[in-house]
Parts: C-alpha cells; sequence; structure tokens
C-alpha cells in the first residue's frame, strides 16, 4: 500500500513571511517617529469641524479661535490609546497656564463623535475640546497623516492669531507636546510685550 504525502498549502516559512510584513508595518506605524512637515512661519490651513467640550458638540472654526488669540492645535493617533490618554491628561493639566497666556487648545483626531464625547469627558476632564476629522482631512493639510492608515501622528502645533504657524513638533511620545507648545506661546507674548514697548525717538527741537 502507498501512502501519499500531501505538502501543506502554508509551510512554515510561508507563514512567517507574511507575519513578518505585518510586524513590520505595525511597528513602523506605531514607533518610527513622525515629523511635522508644516515649517515655522507658515501660513495654517484654515478649518472647520465638529468638535465636543465635556459631552457638549459645537462647531469649532479655527478663523474664530484665533480672533480670540493664539490657537495650539494638536494631532493624535486615537482616543482611549495609552500615549493619547496620557496627553490629554497633560493638557487637561496645564489648562490654566494656556488661559494665562490667552490660548486656545484643540485636539483633533480620526475618531467618531461618539467616541471623542466620552474621550472629552473622561480623559480630557472637560478641560479642553477635542475635534472628529473622519477621513483625516485635516490632518493632511497640516502634513500629519500617517501613510496607509486613517491616523494622525502625534503632533502639535502653535498658530498665531495672525494665521502663521510659530511652533510646530512632532514625536511619538505623548511627552514634551505641552512644555514645547507653554514655551513657545511665552516666547511668543514675550515678544509681544517687547514690541509693544518700544518707543520711537524724540523729534529734534
Amino acid at each position: 500500500m502507498r501512502y501519499f504525502y500531501r505538502r501543506s498549502r502554508w509551510s512554515l516559512p510561508g507563514l512567517c513571511l507574511p507575519l513578518a510584513g505585518v510586524m513590520a508595518f505595525a511597528g513602523f506605524v506605531c514607533f518610527s517617529p513622525a515629523r511635522a512637515a508644516l515649517p515655522v512661519g507658515s501660513q495654517a490651513p484654515m478649518f472647520d469641524a465638529q468638535a465636543t467640550s465635556n459631552g457638549s458638540e459645537f462647531d469649532f472654526r479655527l478663523a474664530d479661535a484665533l480672533r480670540q488669540g493664539p490657537v495650539v492645535l494638536y494631532f493624535y493617533p486615537a482616543a482611549f490609546t495609552r500615549g493619547c490618554t496620557m496627553e490629554a491628561h497633560d493638557f487637561a493639566n496645564a489648562m490654566d497656564q494656556y488661559k494665562v497666556l490667552g490660548a486656545t487648545v484643540i485636539g483633533v483626531s480620526t475618531d467618531d463623535m461618539h467616541t471623542l464625547d466620552r474621550f472629552s469627558v473622561s480623559e480630557g476632564h472637560g478641560r479642553f475640546p477635542v475635534a472628529t476629522d473622519p477621513k483625516g482631512q485635516i490632518a493632511r493639510m497640516y502634513d500629519s497623516h500617517l501613510p496607509l492608515v486613517n491616523r494622525a501622528s502625534r503632533t502639535s502645533y502653535v498658530i498665531a492669531p495672525d494665521g502663521k504657524v510659530i511652533y510646530a513638533y512632532s514625536a511619538l511620545s505623548p511627552k514634551g507636546h505641552v512644555s514645547g507648545t507653554l514655551d513657545a506661546l511665552k516666547q511668543w507674548r514675550a515678544a509681544q510685550g517687547n514690541a509693544s514697548k518700544v518707543t520711537l525717538p524724540a523729534k529734534p527741537q
């Protein structure tokens, strides 16, 4: 009697290669540092977005916010993930400092409004709004969209009232985004104060 050995369609090497590819892609998305592509001094793209603050939804307009003062715009990959939760806590804890500096803070992700309503309450503690960018269009406008997936990179901008980008920072770690934006705002405020104190030379008698 003859026995026939039928080779499996999926051999061990055949399984390992696709798995390695998936793991490599996941590593690229999750651990490679992103870079903010909008340079300092460039004009920030205006946008409108549906947003929520402490679970109350409203229409956010960047142009309107800039009429009140500088805006801290930060992109994050996904609500309720570890890094994004830590970052939301950091921004919430620093809101008193942002208010003293006259700045508005707005977070943007591709999460839906139902998720953001909960996130703004439980992790943002109702202290600043978060906006939805379901198709990643706003993130693309700010060159803060991850490749191949509909997620934003972790990127923070400070935008002056004239619409100019005065600070841009992109890094996987949530650390440094709050301190960096606060320092940029303080420097900008100091520069505004110094400019207002400039006096013209007295006219000759």
